[in-house]
């Protein structure tokens, strides 16, 4: 007993080692290199920064975005430069020091929500280009609403248990034998872009499964589809596919970003265009690209699904039951005007190529249909109105179980129910 006690006490010890770093005042923004913020605004973007420090009608970086976890309520904090409320008296070492080891300038550590696990990739030249540009943005008193974490896990020294477990600071290091774009994407995937935070599923204590590596996970309510090897898209994954997706948020074969993905779009529209370029090469190398004679078999075989002009209700295509026949019927009345046979580039991509009816929950359906997809600002025209106060959950059952049956091969959905009413209580996003 008396050897357990020690080892707490090690434990605690080793555990709150980590000094508070003495506040410096606030940087001169003249000072500062322009082309260093110029650097960071890019990779900020890249790093979807404002997306999680940024409360809904809040001001930008001022944190105070609640992120549910399964341990507890985390709000984001404010890193613009107040030097009170946000970072205004962190010193460039002192935010090295959280991007890298999870600690923040007064010595505490930092919940795993902010991604440092990923940012330990990321290069101090980058780092210090991204605390440039913070420095450069409005400075504005906020203080974030206190974690909602019970205990133990609102005892922050129990992370250190966490961190010897999962957490490896070590700078992304180049792959020798892959070019030059392929390592840029790379870095930027596994580091500042956090890709796998929210496309690699996640263990009992919240780190990634590293062996079920963008094999697909949950974030915000959503189902984030798996991509790379695991991808369960049926046309497949090419470099024009994922720079269109990339780009405007939509492409043909995949359809249009929703959910979480939705501001990462926007965010990137405000990146590198190379960077771009090299996250599409890097992702598109995790998996044989497929040829174009491939793609359009698969395009091919799935369009013939597509509801054409002169289709009804009970025609050729019809289901036996009952409960289908009714999602029929609601397909018909409801959605056929916008998903009816595509007749120009303009329309909608073909159901049975999308994410969300691909996926093994019916969640993003579920949400698509209920709160509707918001446009991206690159490819406004490419949207979803919301349809959940004209339907009711019965009926939503009915119809969300047709469009799997009707425009996939794949078993039909379980705990629709469930779905329907996690969706409706989770308002839109």
């Amino acid at each position: 007993m008396a050897l357990g006690a020690i080892g707490l006490v090690g434990f605690y010890l080793i555990a709150t080692r980590y000094g508070a770093m003495a506040p410096i005042t606030p940087v001169e923004v003249a000072a500062l290199d322009a082309k260093l913020v110029e650097k960071g605004e890019l990779l900020a973007a890249v790093g979807d920064c404002q997306v999680c420090h940024t409360r809904p009608g809040g001001e930008p970086y001022a944190g105070g975005l609640p992120l549910p976890t399964p341990f507890g309520t985390i709000y984001s904090t404010n890193i613009t430069p107040d030097p009170a409320t946000g970072i205004g008296a962190w010193s460039g070492e002192a935010f090295q020091r959280a991007m890298h080891q999870g600690i923040d300038r007064e010595g505490n550590h930092l919940y795993p929500a902010f991604p440092y696990d990923h940012f330990a990739l990321v290069t101090e030249d980058d780092v210090a280009a991204l605390y440039a540009y913070l420095m450069t943005q409005p400075a504005v008193e906020y203080t974030q609403p206190a974690n909602d974490m019970p205990f133990p896990f609102s005892f922050r020294p129990i992370l250190e248990g966490w961190k010897i477990l999962f957490h490896r600071p070590q700078v992304y290091q180049p792959d020798p034998e892959r070019d030059e774009e392929w390592n840029r994407g790379a870095y930027l995937v596994a580091g500042l872009g956090h890709c796998g935070a929210c496309h690699t599923p996640r263990n009992a204590l919240g780190a990634s499964d590293t062996s079920k590596f963008f094999g697909g996970s949950e974030a915000e309510g959503w189902y984030v589809p798996a991509i790379g090897a695991a991808s369960h898209s049926p046309a497949g994954w090419t470099m024009d596919a994922y720079l269109n997706y990339l780009f405007d948020g939509r492409d043909e074969h995949h359809g249009i970003a929703g959910g979480p993905m939705g501001p990462v779009i926007d965010s990137l529209l405000e990146a590198d265009e190379d960077d771009i370029f090299a996250i599409a090469a890097y992702l598109t190398s995790l998996k044989e690209e497929p040829s174009a004679e491939a793609t359009k078999e698969v395009v091919t075989r799935v369009a013939a699904l597509d509801w054409t002009e002169a289709e009804r209700p009970g025609g050729a295509n019809a289901p036996t039951d009952e409960g289908l026949l009714r999602g029929e019927q609601k397909f018909f009345d409801t959605c056929v005007r916008c998903h009816k046979e595509r007749i120009s580039s303009s329309m909608p991509t073909s159901l049975g190529l999308t994410a969300a009816m691909n996926a093994p929950t019916p969640d993003n359906a579920l949400h698509t249909i209920i709160h509707g997809i918001k446009a991206s600002r690159a490819a406004p025209q490419f949207t979803m109105p919301a349809q959940g106060d004209a339907i009711s959950d019965d009926v939503m059952v009915d119809l969300v179980n047709y469009v799997r049956w009707r425009f996939t091969d794949l078993p039909a959905w379980t705990g629709v129910e469930d779905a329907i009413a996690r969706s409706r209580a989770m308002g839109s996003h």
